[in-house]
């Protein structure tokens, strides 16, 4: 079974920075296409960053320019850099494998971002 566990969300200040980390839990995510996904209160679920198994990177317009995914396999870990955070980037974030078996995402991880 594929487990991916989320970690490093915050309360922040607005124009403030988060580095949220992914790790697979008995589950090597070399080799998957790896994303974050988040979902704001009241809203649906929308894939903001990817990044394949390259390192090819894709971005929401929305993060454009103050987020970076990156992935470290040695580690087995994704990351996502979250630099000048505003208050509508508050939710939760999920991290999500796109692998040949289907596509699994970890239990989330709270980012509110205040004015």
């Amino acid at each position: 079974q594929v487990r991916l566990v989320e970690s490093g969300g915050a309360s922040v200040q607005a124009g403030g920075s988060l580095r949220l980390s992914c790790v697979g839990d008995r589950f090597d995510l070399s080799g998957a296409i790896m994303g974050w996904i988040r979902q704001a209160p009241g809203s649906q679920r929308d894939l903001i960053s990817t990044i394949t198994r390259d390192g090819s990177t894709t971005y929401a317009d929305s993060v454009k320019g103050r987020f970076t995914i990156s992935r470290d396999n040695a580690k087995n870990t994704v990351y996502l850099e979250m630099s000048s955070l505003k208050p509508e980037d508050t939710a939760v974030y999920y991290c999500n494998a796109r692998t040949q078996r289907g596509s699994f995402s970890g239990q989330g991880t709270q980012v509110t971002v205040s004015s």
